[in-house]
């Protein structure tokens, strides 16, 4: 937990600490390679440890806190308290053998998130998809899967969807465009399945859904879809998540962030406003019958 009493993922937790070590390290005036030399290893471990992609041992963040001149027990605590916490394995690790590495980070940031902002153009967005529609998605391309993989797959999908749930629960607000729920997936009576949740998912009070129809012609998002999350601690900046086929982009500048931003608005303000998404999944319901 942290201090704003939300749950954090480990990936959330090793951004906060790497940021709290790299403020601490340029206020005194140390070099990467520096401090990379003080814990017996290289400046491209010290960035990445900065940048949370890497785990931490709790030694090297006591060396580090030291030669940074931390005095103070308690905070000094506190870190090193931090840097336990973020070793420790999200729930989606025992899913390693269907989860692919790059994916793993994504897991952690979306676990801590308070808010996520999706735009979706060809799968309805993972946290809103019935398991019926999971187990067609995930044997798109992939030939013969093992029916055991597949259920491990679902699953996965199934333990990310409690966030939605949990007591304090993520914010999620998608734009989903049309041909998303035109697409039958799975096959019609699957995809009436997931619409039917889709409208279900409408009424929660932390979901808020809009669709892009047809008739709506070009719009912002040209480059595909992404999400945006953000997250209750003041140490962890907004990120924008771009997914590929092999790999994942993870964007924070602020550049990028306010760029992608600006388009997510437009897009929001583009499609019809969530009070007309049940009518327009109701619509696309019945020319399924």
């Amino acid at each position: 937990m942290t201090e704003s009493g939300a749950q954090s993922g480990p990936t959330a937790l090793r951004i906060i600490l790497g940021g709290h070590l790299r403020r601490m390290r340029e206020a005194a005036g140390i070099t990467r390679s520096d401090a990379g030399y003080e814990i017996r290893s290289s400046e491209s471990k010290v960035s990445r440890m900065e940048l949370g992609r890497v785990g931490f041992k709790e030694r090297d963040v006591g060396d580090l806190l030291t030669m940074y001149g931390l005095d103070d027990s308690e905070e000094r605590e506190r870190l090193l308290a931090l840097a336990r916490e973020a070793n420790n394995p999200g729930w989606w690790h025992r899913f390693g053998d269907v989860l692919p590495s790059w994916f793993q980070s994504y897991l952690g940031l979306e676990a801590a998130a308070q808010l996520i902002r999706t735009y979706e153009l060809q799968f309805v967005p993972g946290l809103l998809q019935t398991e019926e529609y999971v187990r067609a998605v995930v044997q798109l391309g992939r030939g013969q899967i093992p029916a055991e993989e597949i259920e491990r797959r679902v699953s996965l999908r199934v333990n990310r969807q409690k966030i939605l749930l949990q007591p304090t629960p993520v914010r999620l607000w998608a734009v989903v465009d049309e041909s998303v729920l035109r697409r039958p997936i799975g096959g019609r009576k699957a995809m009436q399945i997931q619409l039917e949740h889709l409208i279900e998912a409408s009424y929660m009070p932390n979901v808020t859904l809009q669709v892009m129809p047809f008739d709506s012609g070009g719009h912002a998002a040209t480059g595909g879809a992404y999400s945006i999350l953000r997250f209750p601690e003041q140490d962890l900046p907004d990120i924008v998540y771009i997914e590929h086929l092999t790999s994942a982009l993870y964007l924070d500048k602020l550049e990028d962030l306010d760029q992608y931003t600006a388009t997510m608005e437009a897009l929001c303000v583009a499609a019809p406003p969530p009070s007309k998404t049940r009518d327009a999944l109701a619509g696309i319901l019945r020319d399924l019958d």
